[in-house]
C-alpha cells in the first residue's frame, strides 16, 4: 500500500504516476489500484491523499466507501488549552498583515480561522512555525493554534497514544502522519481480499426502475401529393 498527496497524479501531466504506475505493474508484477480519498469522512479536515493498493496475484479489490459529511472540530478541542497557544498581538497582526498583502497581489494566500462547527484544512508539517493554517477563534482574544493533542485527534490518533516529543516534533510528525482511521479502512479491506480466492468476483445488484420508461417515437408525415 502507497500514500502520497493528491497532486501526485498530476504531477508533470500525470507522467510521474504513470512510471510509478508503470513500475508496479510490469517491472514488479503487481495488480494496482488506486484512488484519491479525503479523509474528512473520518476526521474534521480535508485531506485529500492518493493511496495506491498492490497484490502480487490477480485479485478483484473495492475500496471503501466512505461517508460525505464527517466530524467537526468541536469533537477534537480541548476544553481548556493552555495560554501558550493563543497567538500573540505582534504574530495575529503579522499574519493578518502578511495575508492582505497576498490577497491585494492576487496571490490568494491567507491564514485558515475556524470554529468548533466546521471542518479544517489539510494539517501540514510546518504548522510548528505558525499554526496559520489552522487557527481556532477564541472569544475576547487571538485566536490559537491546535494544541498537540489536538492534532494527533485531527489525525485519528486515540488520546490513549503517548505523545513524547516536543511540541515542535509533534507538530512535524503528526502534519506527516496519515490518517489512522482510514488506513485502518483500507488494510481491513485488503485482509478481506486476500482472505477470498483468486477467482472471487464481486456481487452484481441491478437496479430497476420504479416507473416504465417509455419512448416515444417520432413520426414524419409527408405532405399528400
Amino acid at each position: 500500500m502507497l500514500e502520497n498527496v493528491k497532486n501526485l497524479k498530476g504531477h508533470d501531466q500525470g507522467r510521474t504516476f504513470e512510471i510509478i504506475r508503470y513500475t508496479l505493474e510490469e517491472a514488479l508484477g503487481y495488480k494496482v489500484y488506486y484512488k484519491i480519498i479525503d479523509a474528512q469522512a473520518v476526521v474534521p479536515q480535508h485531506r485529500e491523499r492518493i493511496f495506491m493498493v498492490g497484490f502480487r496475484e490477480p485479485r478483484y479489490f473495492e475500496f471503501p466507501e466512505f461517508v460525505q459529511e464527517g466530524p467537526k472540530l468541536r469533537t477534537i478541542l480541548e476544553q481548556q488549552p493552555a495560554s501558550k497557544y493563543t497567538l500573540t498581538d505582534h504574530l495575529w497582526k503579522y499574519l493578518r498583515d502578511y495575508a492582505a498583502k497576498h490577497k491585494a497581489a492576487g496571490n490568494g494566500f491567507g491564514y485558515g480561522l475556524f470554529t468548533g462547527d466546521d471542518v479544517a484544512r489539510t494539517l501540514s508539517a510546518r504548522y510548528h512555525k505558525d499554526g496559520s493554517e489552522i487557527l481556532i477563534k477564541q472569544a475576547g482574544k487571538n485566536p490559537r493554534r491546535l494544541t498537540p493533542r489536538e492534532c494527533a485527534r485531527i489525525m485519528g490518533y486515540p488520546d490513549s497514544f503517548k505523545i513524547v516529543v516536543s511540541d515542535t516534533q509533534a507538530y512535524r510528525q503528526f502534519g506527516n502522519s496519515v490518517v489512522v482511521p482510514v488506513v485502518e479502512a483500507l488494510a481491513g479491506a485488503v485482509s478481506r481480499t486476500l482472505h477470498q480466492r483468486l477467482d472471487a468476483v464481486p456481487d452484481l445488484t441491478l437496479a430497476v426502475a420504479e416507473k416504465p420508461i417509455r419512448y416515444r417515437a417520432k413520426v414524419t408525415r409527408r405532405k399528400a401529393a
